[in-house]
């Protein structure tokens, strides 16, 4: 039932105008979804793993990078339309340039990174360096 209060039109209690902008903010969110694959890290006792989907990004367009303490993955994934006159009423597929940027541990072995990439999912494996071994020593005590 469409109400109106101080000359603005309502639905049940929700008032039209501020859900009007709705999708200007969910805009926002799908913009920095797109420039920003889906990741999980996790730790294990001698390595850590992150996994980042980029399904229908091919292994070629992936860039994988260290800088100053940091990992950087890069990507494109390229739209391959076909038009053969079918109406589209909407696309939800994203095409596009993205990147991910970890902050390694100061833990990692930067020169022991391996990446590989199946079924749409890259998974980095970042090796620990040796835990040190505690080392102890009996100092003497002199007087003065």
């Amino acid at each position: 039932m469409l109400e109106k209060s101080r000359g603005l039109p309502l639905f049940g209690n929700d008032h039209f105008w501020p859900r009007f902008f709705d999708p200007l903010r969910e805009l926002g969110t799908s913009i920095s979804n797109f420039f920003s694959p889906s990741a999980d890290a996790m730790s294990k006792d001698d390595y850590y793993e992150i996994s980042i989907e980029l399904p229908g990004v091919d292994e070629k367009d992936i860039d994988v990078s260290i800088q100053n303490g940091s990992l950087s993955v890069r990507g494109e994934k390229h739209a391959q339309h076909e038009e053969n006159d079918k109406n589209y009423y909407f696309s939800e597929r994203r095409y596009g340039a993205f990147e991910r940027i970890f902050r390694l541990p100061e833990d990692v072995r930067e020169d022991a990174i391996k990446a590989t990439f199946r079924n749409g999912v890259l998974n980095l494996r970042l090796p620990k360096l040796a835990p040190k071994e505690a080392v102890s020593r009996k100092i003497e005590v002199k007087s003065d």
